[in-house]
C-alpha cells in the first residue's frame, strides 16, 4: 500500500503512563525496555513480564489462524457441519495440555483475575489491562474480560511484543484514501453522498440496493458494511427475514461506551512526570494512558453500569503532530483523546446536554498530569456515541459494531449459525465489524467475508 500514500509512523517507546505520585513508565518495543520500565515499580513483575509475554506468543499463531477462521456453524447439524466444527476441536487439542488451560482461563477469567496471578503491581496490571480493554464495554472485574484484552492485544502482537501503536500519516483517513487509489486502479468506482434506503430483495435474494434519491444499482450481490442492526433492523426491508432471526439481531448488544476528545493546542502537554515541550521528545511522541490501577478502571466502568459517564475517566491519547507535522499549522499541535466510559444510554439528561460537562470533566483529569493543557487548548471537539450515530450511522455509537464481549465472538457474532458472513438472504453478505473477528482497524472481516463470497460465486 505504500505506493498508494499508506504509511505508518511508529513512535519509540510506544507508550507513555504517568501517575499521580509523579512516578512514570515508557513502555519500547526494544528489548529489555519495557522491563526496566516496569521495574520500578516491581523487580519482581520485571522478571514474570518475559515469561508473561512468550506465554501470549505462544498462543499467536493459533488466534491469528482464528481470526482468519471462517467460524463453523454453531450448533452443528448434520455430518458435514460436525466435521467442520471438529476442524477446531483438533486446533484446539494441538496447542498441548498448558497453553489449552492458558487459552480457556482467557477466554472465561476476568482481566483483574487473570493479571493478578501474574503481577503485583497494580500499576503494571492496569497498564497491560489498558492495552487490550480500550473500547469494550466491560469492565476488568467482568468474567470473560481476559478474553477481550486477549483479542485486542494479541492482534497487535509484533515478534512477541504486543501492545505496539502508530499513527497513519495524514491522520486515520489516509487508510481510506489508500484504498480508494487502490481499488481505483482496478477499476472500481466508489460512490460517496450516496445513501443507501434499502436493500432490494426479489425472492430472497438480494439484487441490489435502492438510495435514499431514489436511484437503484442492482448487482449480483451485496456486502453490507454497516452494523448488524443497521444492516437487518433497518435496510432489510419487512418480511424479508425470519423472525427468530430478527429476534437474535434485536437481542445483539450494541451499547457504545467511548467518547472521543479533539483538540488543537497552542503548545505540547508540559508532563509533571517529564516537564518539557519538545516535540521529539519520547513521551511527547508516545500515545499517554491515564488510569493509574485496576480499581481507577473499575471505578470508571462502575458508572457507566449506572447510566452515567465517568466522574474519573481512562483516557487513551495521543499527540500525532509530534510525528506528523501535516496535521496542522506550524505552531500548533493536534491532541486526541479516546475516553472510557460513556454510555450511550443516560440515566439522567441527553448527550447534547451535558456533552461540554463532560468534557470539561475529562480536560480536568488530564489536567492533574499535565497542569497546562487547559490553557493549551484553542479548541475542542466532544464527539459522543450519541453524536457517533448521528454522524456516522453507527447503532447505539459503538464503534465495534456491537459489544465485544465473549458471548458476541466467534461462531455467536453476530447470531448463532449466521457468523460465516452469509445471511438469510441470499446475495447478500455482512462484512464489517459485526462479523467476526470483530472491531479494530484489523480489515479480517472484510478479507474473511470476500473469500466466501468468492467461494459462492465458484460454486
Amino acid at each position: 500500500m505504500k505506493e498508494y500514500g499508506f504509511q505508518v509512523l511508529v513512535p519509540e517507546p510506544h507508550t507513555f503512563y504517568p501517575y499521580p505520585d509523579g512516578r512514570h513508565m515508557l513502555w519500547a518495543a526494544a528489548p529489555g525496555g519495557t522491563e526496566r520500565e516496569i521495574a520500578k515499580f516491581s523487580r519482581r513483575d520485571a522478571e514474570a513480564y518475559p515469561k508473561f509475554m512468550a506465554d501470549l506468543a505462544g498462543l499467536q499463531p493459533f488466534i491469528d489462524e482464528i481470526l482468519r477462521t471462517t467460524p463453523p456453524m454453531f450448533p452443528p447439524r448434520g455430518l458435514r457441519e460436525l466435521f467442520e466444527f471438529g476442524k477446531l476441536g483438533r486446533k484446539m487439542l494441538k496447542l498441548g495440555e498448558t497453553r489449552l488451560r492458558h487459552f480457556i482461563e482467557l477466554m472465561t477469567a476476568s482481566c483483574d483475575q487473570y493479571l493478578s496471578k501474574r503481577f503485583e503491581s497494580e500499576e503494571v496490571k492496569a497498564a497491560i489491562a489498558l492495552n487490550g480493554l480500550i473500547g469494550t464495554c466491560v469492565g476488568p472485574m467482568t468474567p470473560g474480560s481476559a478474553a477481550v484484552m486477549l483479542h485486542h492485544s494479541i492482534g497487535s502482537s509484533i515478534e512477541g511484543q504486543t501492545g505496539a501503536w502508530g499513527y497513519v500519516k495524514g491522520g486515520m483517513s489516509g487508510i481510506a484514501e489508500a484504498l480508494r487509489r487502490s481499488v481505483k486502479d482496478l477499476g472500481v468506482e466508489i460512490r460517496t453522498e450516496a445513501e443507501v434506503a434499502q436493500f432490494l430483495v426479489e425472492d430472497g435474494v438480494c439484487r441490489g440496493v435502492a438510495l435514499k434519491n431514489g436511484d437503484e444499482h442492482r448487482a449480483r450481490l451485496v456486502a453490507s458494511g454497516v452494523d448488524p442492526r443497521r444492516t437487518f433492523l433497518t435496510l432489510a426491508p419487512k418480511g424479508s427475514l425470519p423472525e427468530e432471526f430478527l429476534q437474535a439481531i434485536r437481542d445483539f448488544r450494541m451499547q457504545g461506551s467511548s467518547i472521543k476528545v479533539n483538540c488543537v493546542l497552542s503548545e505540547l502537554p508540559n508532563w509533571r512526570e517529564i516537564p518539557g515541550p519538545d516535540p521529539r521528545a519520547p513521551h511527547q511522541q508516545a500515545m499517554f494512558e491515564i488510569a493509574p490501577d485496576i480499581e481507577y478502571l473499575e471505578r470508571a466502568y462502575d458508572d457507566l453500569k449506572y447510566g452515567r459517564p465517568s466522574q474519573r475517566p481512562m483516557i487513551d491519547g495521543n499527540v500525532a503532530s509530534t510525528m506528523d507535522d501535516t496535521l496542522c499549522p506550524k505552531g500548533r499541535h493536534v491532541m486526541s483523546l479516546f475516553v472510557q466510559y460513556g454510555p450511550y444510554k443516560l440515566k439522567q439528561g441527553t448527550w447534547p446536554e451535558i456533552r461540554e460537562q463532560v468534557g470539561d470533566t475529562i480536560i480536568d483529569t488530564l489536567a492533574e498530569y499535565a497542569p497546562n493543557i487547559k490553557t493549551a487548548i484553542v479548541a475542542r471537539e466532544v464527539i459522543s456515541p450519541w453524536d457517533l450515530e448521528q454522524i456516522f450511522g453507527l447503532t447505539e455509537g459503538n464503534i465495534f459494531h456491537g459489544e465485544m464481549t465473549p458471548e458476541q465472538l466467534f461462531f455467536l457474532r453476530p447470531a448463532m449459525r449466521w457468523a460465516n458472513y452469509r445471511t438469510p438472504i441470499r446475495g447478500l453478505y455482512l462484512c464489517g465489524s459485526g462479523a467476526h473477528p470483530g472491531g479494530g482497524v484489523l480489515g479480517a472481516p472484510g478479507k474473511n467475508a470476500a473469500r466466501e463470497i468468492l467461494r459462492d460465486l465458484r460454486r
